[in-house]
């Protein structure tokens, strides 16, 4: 079993960082908000009181934090995790969905310290992180990939090896942008059957069933038509709009076609502008409404 620090406490985090703990690792945890640290505590890992702390000789560092901000601050500087005594040769994983330039900035930083980084950006809800049955995007080495495995196991059913650092990040922006692309496309589809006089309900299940459907098209639609938006929220509209800029943004940087990206990331600039941050991304319907 490894000594791991896990940093960042937030749905997706407490699922990742309770399956390391119930499969016997030593886990330190930090959050900014510490109360969030309660229920691991409760099942054997230590809460530290910064990230420096955390890491302190753990053989791998994870975190899962909302964006590169919160990365920065998780690992540089005189309470990050790098400034800390880590194990010889231990692992840096970014499970968070970031930039690319900040990726790549960030595994230099780790390559300074001698340690061996992972890009490792994850898909799934909040459910599967818990169930340990997320799939993880690699942008590694293969031999650092293949070192890392047994320490990933509890967290995933499946590892993409998309290449070396920045690739497993490329590939989350592009999912990304096309699942907000999906979601705008979908509230908009659904506000023309409004619009149109067709009965929600109706259109929901009969979309659901049909070939426009995909995942995201079906599971957004259903949100939208229960028009619950202020609990149980799997991903707001604030990180939905970070995920779309970052991913128009590495569209951008490799002069690729995006205007559906640019145009998805028009209407949640618009819905976060709104004062909609907070809530669920499928609060989108209610803003066209408005």
């Amino acid at each position: 079993m490894a000594r791991i620090a896990f940093l960042g406490l937030g749905r997706m985090g407490i699922g990742m960082a309770g399956r390391l703990v119930r499969a016997g690792h030593t886990v330190s945890v930090y959050n900014r908000s510490a109360e969030r640290a309660a229920e691991l505590v409760a099942a054997g890992a230590v809460a530290a009181p910064t990230a420096r702390a955390a890491a302190e000789n753990a053989e791998a560092v994870i975190a899962m934090v909302a964006d590169d901000a919160a990365s920065q601050a998780v690992w540089l500087g005189e309470d990050g995790a790098l400034a800390g005594t880590l194990a010889p040769h231990a692992f840096a994983i970014e499970c968070s969905t970031l930039s690319r330039p900040w990726v790549l900035e960030l595994s230099a930083h780790a390559a300074t310290r001698g340690l061996r980084y992972l890009d490792l950006p994850v898909t799934g809800l909040p459910d599967a992180a818990a169930a340990g049955t997320l799939t993880l995007f690699a942008g590694a080495s293969t031999e650092d990939l293949d070192a890392a495995r047994p320490l990933l196991k509890p967290l995933c059913s499946n590892i993409v090896h998309f290449g070396d650092v920045g690739a497993g990040t490329s590939y989350k922006l592009i999912q990304n942008l096309l699942g907000s692309v999906q979601i705008a496309a979908t509230a908009e589809a659904l506000r023309t059957a409004e619009l149109a006089g067709l009965d929600l309900a109706t259109v929901v299940d009969t979309l659901s069933r049909g070939g426009a459907a995909s995942p995201t098209v079906v599971r957004m639609a259903h949100l939208m038509l229960d028009d619950v938006h202020d609990r149980d929220i799997a991903f707001t509209a604030a990180l939905r709009l970070k995920d779309t800029r970052i991913g128009v943004e590495l569209s951008d940087a490799v002069d690729a076609p995006a205007a559906l990206g640019h145009t998805a990331l028009e209407l949640f600039d618009s819905l976060v502008g709104s004062g909609h941050g907070a809530l669920s991304e499928a609060i989108l319907l209610n803003h066209l409404r408005a």
